[in-house]
């Protein structure tokens, strides 16, 4: 890749906002479930791993919720089920050598073509599931065949909308057909704490997952943290409408990373992610998006992160359905080629991306695979980027294309060709010892 000079700009640097501290953090508020007990197997469930225990489970919810809230207790043993709704003041809780099963493909109601998502909520309050046992989506067999055909609708695992003080807990949720937890519709006030999701990399040779995103989160006032991610698509996104978000102390192995979008109409803002580390990733952070469905993307933090052999430790950009595929090629875009990206009138849904800070992030790449890729649009340059203590080795350097006031402060960019060979292309940036 061709290594153009810096373009040197005295213009003063607007510093990035910073996104909530974590010594400031306010967490969200918990649920507030009644401290009363009601056992599925009070009302019919069969551990035998063969019946649907949907409708036992179901009656059990819907008697706690009658009786004003309180846990609806899944024991040990394993339980299949079909689609099951929560209430508002209801923990539905597994316990340790619990194992909920999703109907196979063959035996879940809608299958293929209007399949319901599996525990489901809408404009409820105070909604916890937890406890030590697991969900396991058995989504093996959807995986193929939603590849290989489009019209397939799959189930996702945890669906909530438009709910206050959720809370996932303690809980390891494997193999949904799609996304494992999926939150939207405004939500408020969302805490997801010591989960383990684990469904096999897109890339697996054997079993290769499909759209698995492990965490879909969209809203405000939102916790993740101390979490074990590994998946076949987005380790964390969120789109649009979204603020006020702290990830933390997460461990994230295989995956597209830590996303925003790529719908991001309607804004986010205010989002941090610090102490994480990231192994064999797609990605490390992500930020896409696209004219036709983008938003203003600002106040991120990125801080105190450990990435070691991910194919691209930062990623953003603007341009994610750009059809032509020497712009899809991310890996080996160039300042010639990023400089043919046509301009586009500004509009309502132009993505904007502004006041961002990457600090103390050390990385290490995969074999072949460049060091980051900052590429705003030729209408909106990403403005306002601190990189500082950023420490990458990788076979392909750092591009930075159509961008304005990104300041690279103390910062170690190694590759073949040496140190700091950045790639650049209409960029204003200031690079300081």
């Amino acid at each position: 890749m061709k290594t153009l000079p810096l373009l040197l700009t005295l213009a003063a640097f607007c510093s990035t906002s910073t996104a909530r501290a974590a010594d400031d953090a306010k967490a969200p508020p918990l649920p507030q479930i009644p401290a009363k007990t009601f056992s599925i197997a009070d009302h019919g469930a069969k551990a035998d791993d063969q019946s649907d225990n949907a409708k036992a489970i179901q009656d059990t919810i819907d008697a706690a919720e009658a009786a004003g809230g309180g846990t609806v207790e899944i024991p040990a043993g394993e339980y299949l089920s079909g689609p099951i709704r929560i209430a508002s003041t209801i923990n539905l809780q597994l316990d340790k050598g619990a194992t909920l099963k999703m109907l196979p493909i063959d035996r879940y109601p809608g299958g293929t073509r209007n399949p319901q998502s599996f525990i489901t909520g809408q404009t409820l309050h105070d909604v916890e599931i937890s406890g030590e046992g697991t969900i396991d989506g058995q989504g093996a067999p959807w995986w193929p065949f939603a590849k290989t055909t489009p019209s397939a609708r799959r189930p996702r695992m945890i669906a909530l909308s438009g709910c206050d003080k959720i809370l996932i807990d303690s809980l390891t949720l494997q193999n949904s057909p799609m996304f494992h937890i999926a939150i939207s519709g405004h939500s408020t006030n969302v805490t997801v704490r010591g989960v383990t999701i684990h469904a096999p990399p897109s890339t697996d040779p054997n079993t290769p997952s499909h759209n698995t995103d492990a965490c879909d989160v969209s809203g405000s006032h939102v916790l993740i943290e101390n979490c074990n991610v590994s998946v076949g698509d987005d380790n964390f996104t969120c789109g649009g409408g979204t603020s006020d978000v702290l990830i933390r102390n997460c461990t994230y192995g295989y995956g597209h990373g830590v996303s925003i979008g790529s719908p991001t109409a309607g804004g986010v803002s205010d989002i941090t992610v610090e102490n994480c580390t990231f192994t064999n990733t797609e990605c490390g952070i992500r930020i896409k998006s696209d004219r036709d469905r983008g938003g203003t993307v600002q106040h991120m933090t990125y801080r105190n992160l450990k990435m070691t052999n991910v194919n691209i430790p930062i990623l953003i950009y603007g341009e994610y359905n750009a059809k032509e595929k020497e712009y899809r090629d991310l890996n080996n875009l160039t300042p010639e080629i990023a400089a043919k990206y046509p301009s586009a009138p500004v509009g309502p849904k132009t993505p904007i991306y502004k006041d961002i800070t990457f600090s103390n992030i050390t990385a290490t790449v995969a074999k072949g695979k460049r060091a980051g890729l900052i590429w705003g649009l030729p209408e909106a340059p990403v403005t306002n980027v601190l990189l500082q203590n950023v420490v990458i080795t990788a076979d392909k350097p750092f591009g930075i294309y159509n961008a304005k006031n990104v300041r690279v402060e103390n910062c170690k960019f190694t590759t073949p060709d040496g140190e700091n060979k950045l790639s650049t292309g209409d960029a204003q940036i200031t690079v300081s010892p």
